[in-house]
């Protein structure tokens, strides 16, 4: 495949010319993208530079997943306006766990090496660290836009977090990248690895960037802590409904970076969002998915039914913590989450709101939960 046809889409494909003098190499490249575990699931926006690597290998490429376990500890400050809070290592491995099994819903694990980077910096030692360190200037790491933003308004810049640049940037040194995909965000860090790989002596890799896919909000970028994401691995039937949600004014966007080869949006939006869900249905879970997912919409959400393929869920006896439920038996990401949702409103037996937190396994036997606008299941008597 051309220079041209893999830059297809991107942003930025630079220096202008490098790629094109790495596939004149004549062997396969090391197509390098990173991934930091701090949520448990890809979404739609991961898809998208994810669904690129995927064109490398598919043009005869080997794509390395760099699995960010240490990266993940610091935390990207990338579009930051505060520091991250430090994750548990419990919760990174976890959600490691998760990034690889969903990251094969796009990528060939055939033409995939994956490298966790706790496999060079959990072993690195001081000599190590002071000759990545010596690599690069504080004046380089500051011109990071976020870095001078919160310095200029006086927040705080911890120095665990100017090393976060250095660490993906030493990534590329480790596998030997020869091009780095990543958002636009990370342009400054995929163009610093190249400036660190120089200095350990390698050839420069080629820095692509794709564009941000906005959340299901329309505002800000599609994340996990925003709550304005649809995850690669979630249910046809919320993937479809989530889409439905997103603002008119965006369905081109997501139509140029999720759908580029499909028609583009005809400017009746809630038939283009029809389309592009079934689109994104069939894409994570088969040929169709997206059509059962518009049923199960029309019938649950549309006329407010109640789907007749809804899965039945066991009852422990005694007194039963319905947040601990709603987890286990609707897939709600963690209790704090069920609690917030029981709070709002948003979960109910037989179509009655919910407000308590524990009920008895006889309240509950036999009757519907429903989280949400799209959760539903059958709850059965313990035997």
């Amino acid at each position: 495949m051309t220079e041209p046809a893999l830059a297809g889409r991107a942003v930025d494909c630079l220096p202008p010319g490098a790629l094109a003098q790495k596939l004149a190499l004549g062997r396969p490249l090391r197509v390098k993208l990173g991934v930091d575990p701090t949520a448990p699931d890809i979404h739609l926006g991961h898809s998208v530079v994810l669904g690129k690597l995927r064109e490398f290998q598919d043009a005869g490429h080997l794509a390395v997943l760099i699995i960010g376990d240490w990266t993940a500890r610091v935390g990207d400050p990338s579009g930051r306006t505060s520091t991250r809070p430090m994750l548990r290592e419990e919760d990174i491995e976890r959600n490691a766990a998760s990034y690889r099994e969903q990251a094969f819903r796009i990528l060939d694990p055939e033409r995939t090496e994956i490298r966790p980077n706790g496999e060079w910096f959990a072993a690195m030692g001081m000599e190590q660290l002071f000759a990545l360190a010596g690599s690069a200037t504080v004046n380089q790491i500051l011109r990071r836009n976020d870095f001078a933003e919160r310095m200029g308004a006086d927040r705080p810049v911890s120095v665990l977090e100017l090393l976060y640049p250095l660490m993906q940037a030493y990534d590329s040194v480790m596998v030997e990248a020869d091009v780095e995909l990543g958002g636009t965000d990370q342009l400054f860090n995929l163009m610093l690895g190249r400036e660190i790989q120089a200095a350990f002596g390698q050839s420069s890799q080629v820095v692509m960037t794709l564009p941000i896919l906005p959340g299901v909000d329309g505002v800000q970028k599609m994340s996990k802590s925003l709550a304005n994401q649809i995850g690669v691995a979630d249910p046809p039937e919320e993937q479809f409904g989530r889409t439905m949600r997103i603002p008119d004014d965006v369905l081109p966007e997501w139509y140029r970076i999720l759908a580029p080869d499909a028609p583009p949006p005809t400017g009746h939006p809630v038939d283009d969002k029809r389309r592009l869900a079934a689109l994104i249905a069939d894409r994570f879970h088969g040929a169709g998915a997206g059509a059962r997912a518009e049923e199960h919409f029309n019938r649950v959400v549309r006329d407010h039914g109640v789907p007749d393929d809804m899965p039945s869920v066991d009852v422990p006896p005694g007194l039963v913590h319905l947040p601990a439920l709603l987890v286990d038996a609707l897939g709600i990401a963690s209790r704090s989450e069920a609690r917030r949702l029981i709070a709002a409103g948003g979960v109910s037996l037989d179509g009655e709101p919910v407000s308590s937190l524990d009920i008895e396994s006889a309240d509950l036997s036999g009757r519907v939960l429903k989280a949400g606008k799209r959760r539903f299941a059958r709850l059965v008597p313990p035997a």
